[in-house]
């Protein structure tokens, strides 16, 4: 039987470089064609944010799902403009492992972290190309910030947003690994 657990850690943490590389990796796939029109790639989309606005004491988290000891899921928040809003960034799971509930129970304990660190809704954006993260955000009880019937190639980035309830705080979370924060 597997062993999974959470940690709280940041995103340059040895451990998720392989979640990274393969979201590095999906964003060039969907979106290269757009990031060079733009003059940009991937790459600068991936090091947008540094590692500090991921910290607890700046008001973001990273939180990576092991199983064995082995990243299959991360994703992460940060403070968004508004002090009771956090914004969602990056949420990946291994592409070998897909269809299993992971990012599900991530966003889940996403959520339950950002209430506990006072935030009291969740903002996030998604792009138009990734119909299954819509589809992950839609049945978690996200609210689409779009109409559905636009012309989402048109918009590019799809927001989303999620008042959180204070019930999530009832559900036990595993413990948090403090000394995974560097």
């Amino acid at each position: 039987m597997s062993h999974e657990e959470f940690i709280h850690t940041l995103p340059g943490d040895p451990r998720a470089r392989p979640l990274v590389e393969q979201l590095s990796h999906e964003y060039e796939s969907r979106y290269g064609e757009l990031f060079r029109q733009a003059g940009e790639s991937a790459g600068q989309e991936m090091a947008r944010y540094p590692d500090v606005l991921f910290t607890p004491a700046e008001g973001g988290l990273f939180v990576l799902l092991l199983r064995d000891g082995v990243a299959v899921a991360g994703g992460a928040f940060k403070r968004h403009p508004d002090a009771r809003t956090a914004e969602v960034k990056r949420v990946w799971t291994d592409r070998l492992l897909r269809r299993q509930g992971l990012a599900r129970r991530l966003l889940v304990e996403l959520e339950v972290q950002a209430l506990r660190q006072g935030y009291r809704r969740l903002f996030l954006t998604t792009g138009f190309r990734q119909p299954e993260a819509v589809e992950l955000y839609l049945r978690q009880g996200y609210t689409a910030l779009f109409a559905p019937d636009a012309d989402l190639e048109a918009l590019r980035s799809l927001p989303f947003e999620k008042v959180l309830s204070p019930a999530l705080t009832s559900t036990p979370s595993p413990a948090f690994a403090e000394s995974s924060l560097r």
